[in-house]
């Protein structure tokens, strides 16, 4: 558009040709794209907005809201919201900014999601909760073992299963037993790998210690007495890291599970690789994470679909 930023429009051909190239996507969703980037590029302009960096998560919010005063139509501003996700994902992936400030704007009427699945912001809130504020053994496997839960997107059975021997640190991979002994191995993510050592290192010896009697020297998860996690107390830690975070939905033992899979899937991963990651004997039951995710839902049919848009 005449008038814009030329770095503006620089960044826009770029995005363009990324999806039409990379990605692959016909000539008539790139238009498509095209069309709703110059709606949204106009509005930022009348705006003063002329640097992607400059963009606010209220001047999204302002738009959306424009377009809902222009008569426009729930579908047509989820879609054309879409468009702009994509876009400021494109400019976060692609180092031109340092956030992507349309993340948390929804589009009118938009389906929530169950309430036993937490946003990834809620998922910060509580694993920061639990990072230890003293060099405490406890608070040091309470923290290992959130990330670890999150991580892997474990059952808490399978977490408290497993053994020091299960994880190989140095590729970064855990061994898990799940049903029927079925057996897999699942990559662990830095940020879980960080705590883990950090436990084993600094806490896990310690909990061993004050066991009464032999010595457990497999399990990687202890409790106070030095001996294997149960089940319970795990949730106990889930439920309390929880009350800490002060997070506005109830948390159950499999909450970190379901965020991990839903996050995943709104992430890029396929289905298949997310059934080969929680231990699903079937697809189906993975799927059912992909109706908790209406925006993953809505722009992948926006891409793929030939007579998705007007």
């Amino acid at each position: 558009m005449t008038g814009m930023n030329s770095g503006m429009d620089e960044l826009v051909t770029q995005f363009l040709e990324y999806i039409g190239v990379e990605r692959g996507l016909s000539p008539a969703t790139v238009s498509a794209y095209q069309s709703d980037l110059a709606m949204y590029r106009e509005w930022l302009e009348r705006h003063g907005v002329e640097d992607a960096a400059a963009i606010s998560q209220d001047d999204v919010e302002q738009f959306v809201a424009w377009m809902h005063e222009d008569g426009q139509s729930a579908t047509s501003i989820s879609r054309r919201l879409a468009s702009v996700h994509m876009f400021h994902r494109f400019l976060l992936n692609n180092g031109d900014v340092v956030a992507d400030v349309s993340a948390a704007v929804k589009p009118p009427k938009n389906a929530q999601t169950l309430p036993d699945v937490l946003t990834v912001e809620q998922v910060s809130a509580l694993l920061d909760a639990a990072t230890p504020v003293v060099d405490d053994p406890v608070q040091l496997r309470d923290k290992a073992l959130l990330e670890f839960l999150y991580a892997t997107g474990c059952r808490v059975s399978e977490a408290t299963g497993a053994d020091l021997n299960d994880v190989d640190m140095e590729n970064r991979l855990v061994k898990l037993t799940g049903k029927g002994n079925k057996q897999r191995l699942v990559p662990l993510g830095s940020y879980a790998l960080k705590a883990l050592e950090q436990y084993v290192a600094q806490g896990r010896e310690r909990l061993e210690a004050k066991s009464t009697g032999a010595r457990e020297r497999r399990a990687i998860f202890l409790n106070k007495r030095g001996k294997r996690l149960s089940r319970q107390s795990a949730w106990e830690v889930i439920a309390q890291a929880g009350e800490r975070a002060h997070l506005p939905v109830a948390l159950h033992p499999h909450t970190l599970r379901h965020s991990c899979a839903t996050h995943l899937l709104a992430g890029g991963m396929d289905v298949r690789t997310v059934q080969e990651m929680l231990g699903h004997a079937s697809v189906t039951t993975t799927q059912r994470y992909t109706h908790v995710t209406p925006d993953a839902l809505i722009e992948t049919y926006i891409m793929s679909h030939p007579r998705a848009r007007g």
